[in-house]
């Protein structure tokens, strides 16, 4: 019998060595031996409100600077008055199956697009160096350390280059050493796609102040202009920059930053904007913002660079170093890049190990108090008209960008989005009660920073099966629900129950009786279209989606209330519409029917599983209390097949691991470690990851990350069960596949307010801790209780 060594500690910590020895930090570094070519090589760097891309150009360096908040536009009209008048001719055009008409009355019910986030500008530096060859050139990012450096030898000089972004003094640092006294001499100049000026801040500093466009059109849209400027509408912003040396001399005018015969230079930046809050238009004031930045640089530069390092890392070591993980041996001294090449032909657990630790490295680096949610590119865009905006795209997007915030114990990573959705609620409450009529508050498709609820389309241009999703707010509440239930955070679930109470609200009233069941009419299935006699429609009854939905909401909404002790009649309410939902039906094939009958399917390989949502994120279809739709599950995702755009594989990856499939599941990294060299945009297939790591979908979005992230954690340890006492069940590696046969993980959350410590050998369990109160949990490994 196996003899497997268990306990709890009650909010304790792990002894030093426990779990064999942490990673050198090279095991944790992305590495190059040259120059970034393009921005998708360039290494980024963040603190939820800065962004940065450091390129590593020897003679000519680039970094492409982001701002969180900087983003076209500002707060308008998106609601459609005469949407809710269409919604009885829908439905009876539904009852008659007409679905063009459906269709086009759907269409009647949008308004326009969202706004776009905006690239702030560039920090071009270009270096004075000794004649000579350039050797021992090395580009790297430890992601324990958040310091991306550059080092190389030239003419008989050795340079190290050193950039990093602070939390606690919200500033971009810089700092360039060399080993001959006098060998730094370079020019630093600012540009930027928006209109902007440069001036001088005394002898040693630039500032750069422009405006964004009051109006930016979403990248596959062909009106023109695409992108409007107005001398009265449009944010203002600044970023000022300040340079700090030993040795040499610095002078500055509008053409640049020169510094001459420097023996260490430190480059401080911060960067600001107009922004006012999501309801208030942004201030088109730039000196303004200059002023701000400039405060926050005279600020910084009291503290020797020392000393900004320091407090830099040890923010953010006390976030990241939460959670080790080691999965088997790697190949750290391979560049990265050529690591993703030859993963498959050689193996390499360690690069799965790094692609694990980056998504989190990437959630810490673009989502943090103070900033606004990581976007559909975390906090990092260089384009004027990003792929789709690069805005909060709410049918699958904005909610994976925080699947691993819980799980692999960041709560405070996933602020900035719970306070997004406290305020889309505000503006949802009106959109719900104008275009629709109801209670509560809703959200569609599309937001984006002035929290935008109602629907996109251009008021009849969009697709309804993506502008007429109405259930995003819905879904999205459910992540106010996973905090506390991660946290045990009694004061925030106080806070998030009215929210939460509105969206069930919503949902409710969403609702009609057909055939004795509740249904929602429109009703979309996220991004796809079905047959009837060969012709594709996107407007039906009741899709599987929403109905999955409702029934996790309707479900957590009670719990909370309960939890709370208030509002037993709607708890009553809640839980007899749950049990009057449409159910679930498995399909001619054994899958899961994603409509609410089986309809021809225009696309068999869709991205999007969004049927499958009770699944996973939501738990109502488990292989324990569902086996026969769990199994439905299983089959639709052989059918859907495996390769697919990246976020598509990696909520296929979490859905594996969610069924205890773990060959299934790590098959998916087969896909995910795939170098793409692409940025074209691409629906069927051919996702994987670009040289540095970003998530490919193609283009680059950044919810792969994140949710490979949290796949592999679903694979490690799960909690989403409830015994008959209301004690979580905490299942200790649920889906370890055969490629990790020895391993250790440390730092896990799981619900119920606990971190989990997982050894293994030899694919078996050898030790466990669970640091949490004992009353609380029953731990499980393959459905052996082990305590």
């Amino acid at each position: 019998m196996r003899k497997v060594l268990g306990s709890f500690v009650a909010f304790a910590t792990l002894a030093s060595g426990w779990g064999g020895q942490m990673k050198t930090p090279g095991a944790l570094s992305l590495w190059y031996p040259e120059a970034a070519p393009t921005w998708l090589h360039a290494l980024p760097l963040g603190n939820g409100r800065l962004g940065a891309m450091v390129f590593g150009g020897v003679t000519k360096e680039q970094v492409m600077l982001n701002e969180s908040s900087l983003w076209s536009g500002g707060p308008k009209n998106w609601d459609n008055p005469d949407a809710k008048a269409q919604i009885p001719l829908i439905r009876e055009a539904l009852a008659k199956e007409d679905y063009a008409l459906a269709q086009s009355l759907t269409q009647k019910m949008q308004g326009p697009y969202t706004q776009s986030y905006v690239p702030l500008g560039d920090l071009d530096i270009e270096f004075d160096l000794p004649a000579g060859a350039v050797s021992n050139y090395r580009r790297e990012l430890p992601l324990g350390d958040a310091v991306a450096t550059t080092t190389f030898s030239q003419g008989g000089v050795e340079f190290r280059r050193e950039a990093f972004v602070s939390y606690p003094d919200n500033v971009i640092v810089y700092r360039f050493t060399a080993s001959k006294p006098g060998s730094i001499s370079f020019r630093a100049s600012f540009r930027s796609q928006c209109p902007t000026t440069v001036r001088p801040v005394g002898s040693n500093g630039l500032a750069l102040l422009g405006r964004a466009p009051a109006h930016a059109e979403p990248n596959y849209r062909s009106k023109e202009p695409s992108i409007v400027y107005d001398e009265k509408i449009g944010m203002g912003f600044s970023s000022v920059l300040r340079a700090v040396t030993i040795g040499g001399s610095v002078t500055s005018d509008s053409n640049g930053l020169r510094v001459r015969g420097a023996s260490e230079v430190t480059l401080v930046l911060s960067n600001s904007t107009g922004f006012r809050g999501f309801d208030k238009q942004p201030e088109n004031d730039s000196i303004r913002s200059m002023e701000r930045a400039k405060r926050t640089v005279e600020k910084a530069t009291k503290r020797p660079f020392g000393e900004l390092k320091e407090r830099h890392q040890a923010d953010h070591r006390r976030l990241f170093n939460r959670v080790s993980i080691d999965l088997g041996p790697g190949r750290s001294d391979v560049p990265t890049d050529e690591r993703v090449i030859d993963w498959k032909k050689n193996g390499d657990a360690g690069l799965e190990a790094l692609l694990f630790q980056y998504g989190r490295y990437l959630l810490i680096a673009s989502s943090r108090k103070g900033g606004q949610p990581a976007n559909l590119q975390g906090i990092w865009n260089p384009m004027m008209r990003p792929p789709w905006s690069s805005n909060y795209t709410t049918n699958i997007n904005a909610q994976m960008n925080y699947w691993p915030a819980e799980t692999t114990n960041l709560p405070e990573c996933a602020e900035p989005m719970l306070g997004f959705i406290a305020d889309l609620a505000q503006n949802g409450a009106k959109t719900a009660k104008t275009n629709y009529g109801w209670r509560g508050w809703t959200a569609h498709h599309n937001s984006d920073l002035w929290r935008q609820s109602g629907a996109v389309g251009a008021y009849g241009e969009g697709s309804p099966t993506w502008a007429n999703f109405n259930l995003g707010g819905a879904w999205m509440s459910l992540q106010l629900w996973e905090h506390y239930a991660f946290t045990q955070d009694r004061s925030f679930l106080k806070r998030a129950y009215p929210i939460l109470k509105g969206a069930a609200q919503f949902g409710l009233d969403a609702l009609y009786e057909k055939d004795g069941v509740l249904v929602t009419a429109p009703s979309v299935s996220a991004e796809n279209v079905f047959l009837v006699n060969g012709k594709g429609y996107e407007v039906s009854i009741g899709t599987t989606q929403d109905m999955a939905i409702l029934r996790a909401l309707f479900g957590v909404t009670a719990r909370a209330a309960k939890e709370l002790g208030v509002d037993s009649d709607f708890q009553a309410e809640l839980a007899t519409s749950r049990s009057k939902l449409r159910h679930e039906k498995v399909g001619s094939k054994g899958q899961l029917v994603e409509w609410s009958q089986e309809y021809g399917e225009a696309e068999p390989l869709h991205r999007h599983v969004s049927h499958l949502i009770g699944a996973y994120p939501a738990a109502d279809i488990t292989p324990q209390s569902r086996p026969d739709l769990a199994a439905a599950v299983s089959k639709t995702l052989d059918l859907r097949g495996d390769d697919s755009t990246g976020w598509s594989m990696s909520w296929k990856l979490a859905l594996r691991a969610r069924l205890h499939e773990p060959e299934a599941a790590h098959r998916m990294l087969n896909y995910l470690i795939r170098l793409v060299g692409s940025d074209k945009t691409t629906y069927a297939g051919g996702g994987g990851v670009y040289p540095n790591l970003f998530g490919a979908h193609p283009p680059f979005q950044i919810d792969g990350n994140f949710g490979t992230a949290a796949g592999m954690a679903e694979m490690l340890v799960q909690s989403h069960r409830v015994n008959s006492d209301g004690r979580v069940i905490v299942e200790l590696l649920p889906a370890l596949p055969k490629a990790w046969p020895n391993g250790s993980v440390k730092g896990l959350r799981v619900r119920g307010g606990a971190t989990v410590d997982i050894a293994w050998q030899n694919g078996e369990l050898k030790s466990w801790k669970l640091h949490g109160k004992r009353d609380r949990f029953v731990v499980e490994n393959r459905g052996l209780t082990v305590l």
